[in-house]
């Protein structure tokens, strides 16, 4: 359970608070890893996180000690994983979307009061004597629906409060503080288990909810807020499945963390088979066994990441703690002291804590502002997915060959994939430019206004273009495309007139008015710029001609009434013309 919530979706803290890098050559400062820290926001969101993340994990040692005392099964005792991550599944990516829709603050807010609610519920029951193995096994399942609504929100929240120099510190700060806790919370929650009772701890981790709320409340937002209004939960999704589609450079990142994630689950599905049926740890050791795992990543983050940082780029750091990981793969299968076996776990953690950093700032930068949320829970549910079914491959492996065979195998095909990666680089992400673009107004008068659902709208724009620049244009028209397509277009079509020569006409289509404004806002400067780069290879003397239709398809059948005045000269026209003109 504390391993799964350890790494969530194979990056730094997803379980819990996931946070957001300097480009190579920038500043020691920013290369530090206490540099997010200083931006007070962060600050007071990273200890409220430390202190709720410590009583976390003491509340799960405390709910797995009270399952051990309700009840001889196993399974019902290794259910309480399943049960933890199970939201994760079920609930991340409505959550992404309700992140983009809602006040994230707000959001943040009602999410750790429902934590809140839940722990003290589970201390409740306890008192009241009504505890059974399923009755903690359903407030598991609350607790982590909470952090399955928690994780989009607090992770989109992360890059709103610190620049994006300060993001790598921030990611590494943020594993920081999950192995802090992940160190710290078991050893208390043993402390506390016979001084003062499970139930009371219970108490404890609700209160420390209410120390995130706290924190939360203090930080001052300065994002602007949609002027176009909220899309609808489905439009959401729809937007989160376009832009992951049209978007080849996030593709390349969700890529890099599926791989990752494939491979590092040989760690929470093999160590404690290692640990247990090889070395024949006792319970105490097992926990040190995992301790020693998460001092090991606190080490690498305080000490080890920031110098590579300074030196290395992004898709090298990661290669390089790769590296380390098929190294602990080959030691596990290999090493039976277990006194050594405690620092084989402990470079495992540098290797997992650094390419999960890594992975974690490169998908940051890889997203819109508008969107992050959904990009965010896209990258959990796609990593969560290779972390099950990586557990499911790796488990069914030792079953039939063994763990040292196993272990084997896995490094080998661990090595392989980083071969076939190569051209997978996530150092592009660094270049990336997510400044909105100035919102501008139409360069023509409409008739009139559209409501917000009114629609299919089309939009066209005619080109005139020199023939000695056609290989030019078709090259950035191959980039406008999956502008538009990202966007909010769900067609994009580039003809060209068999009447006059060097013509062309690109048209989209969007669902609705309030979509092609949507379109409109979500807009960078880098894109802006390439539509602009584009546009310019027009010969008129004159921008390129920009039309846009409302479809009338539907009332062919339904007629509509019009509230717009028709043009002067449509007055004079004869009064069958001027009533057809009415009737759009």
């Amino acid at each position: 359970m504390k391993l799964q919530m350890r790494h969530g979706s194979s990056n730094s803290s997803v379980g819990r608070f996931h946070w957001p890098s300097t480009h190579v050559g920038s500043d020691r400062r920013l290369s530090s890893t206490w540099a997010a820290l200083a931006t007070p926001a962060f600050r007071k969101l990273w200890i409220a996180a430390l202190i709720s993340g410590t009583c976390v994990a003491a509340h799960d040692t405390a709910a797995m000690w009270m399952m051990h005392m309700l009840t001889p099964s196993p399974f019902l005792i290794s259910l309480l994983s399943t049960v933890a991550s199970l939201p994760f599944f079920l609930f991340t990516l409505p959550a992404g979307a309700l992140a983009d829709m809602v006040d994230r603050k707000k959001l943040l807010c009602l999410v750790n009061l429902w934590l809140a609610a839940a722990a003290a519920g589970l201390a409740i029951f306890g008192w009241l004597h009504l505890l059974n193995p399923y009755v903690i096994l359903a407030f598991v399942f609350l607790i982590g629906v909470g952090f399955a609504l928690n994780a989009p929100a607090w992770t989109s929240s992360v890059s709103e409060v610190v620049s994006d120099a300060e993001l790598p510190s921030a990611a590494t700060l943020g594993g920081l503080q999950l192995n802090i806790s992940g160190i710290i919370g078991p050893a208390l929650g043993g402390l506390l288990i016979p001084l003062i009772g499970p139930n009371s701890v219970f108490a404890a981790n609700a209160a420390c909810f209410l120390v995130v709320i706290l924190a939360v409340l203090q930080w001052k937002r300065t994002t602007r807020p949609s002027r176009s209004g909220l899309e609808s939960f489905f439009a959401s999704f729809v937007a989160a499945i376009r832009y992951v589609r049209y978007a080849p450079g996030l593709q390349i990142v969700l890529a890099r963390n599926a791989l990752f994630a494939l491979f590092i689950s040989v760690i929470p599905a093999l160590m404690p088979v290692v640990g247990l049926k090889t070395l024949h740890l006792n319970p105490s050791q097992l926990g040190l066994l995992f301790t020693s795992m998460g001092a090991g990543s606190v080490a690498g983050a305080a000490f080890i990441i920031p110098r590579l940082r300074a030196r290395y780029s992004s898709d090298t750091l990661i290669i390089l703690a790769n590296l380390l990981v098929v190294l602990v793969y080959v030691l596990m299968a290999v090493v039976r002291h277990k006194e050594l076996f405690l620092v084989v776990a402990a470079l495992c953690g540098v290797g997992w804590t650094l390419s999960a950093s890594e992975l974690w700032v490169a998908a940051q930068r890889a997203m819109p502002g508008w969107a992050r949320g959904r990009m965010n829970a896209t990258v959990i549910m796609v990593s969560q997915g290779a972390l099950a079914l990586g557990g499911v491959i790796w488990g069914s492996a030792v079953a039939a060959t063994g763990t040292t065979y196993t272990l084997l195998g896995a490094a080998i095909l661990f090595l392989v994939s980083l071969a076939l990666a190569g051209p997978l680089s996530i150092n592009f992400t660094g270049t990336l430019n997510f400044d909105p673009a100035p919102v501008t107004s139409f360069s023509h008068k409409l008739i009139y206004t559209p409501q917000p659902h009114d629609g299919p709208m089309s939009i066209t724009v005619e080109f005139e273009v020199d023939c000695a620049h056609g290989r030019e244009f078709m090259d950035l028209m191959r980039e406008v495309r999956l502008i538009h397509l990202r966007n909010g277009a769900y067609s994009w079509r580039l003809h060209e007139d068999l009447t006059r020569p060097n013509t062309f006409r690109l048209e989209m289509i969007v669902p609705s008015w309030n979509e092609h404004l949507l379109q409109k806002e979500r807009m960078t400067k880098a894109e802006k710029e390439l539509l602009q780069r584009a546009w310019s290879l027009h010969m008129g003397s004159t921008p390129p001609e920009e039309r846009i239709y409302l479809s009338v398809s539907r009332e062919l059948h339904t007629p509509r009434q019009c509230d717009y005045q028709p043009p002067a000269a449509a007055k004079s026209a004869p009064k069958g013309q001027e009533d057809s003109a009415r009737a759009f």
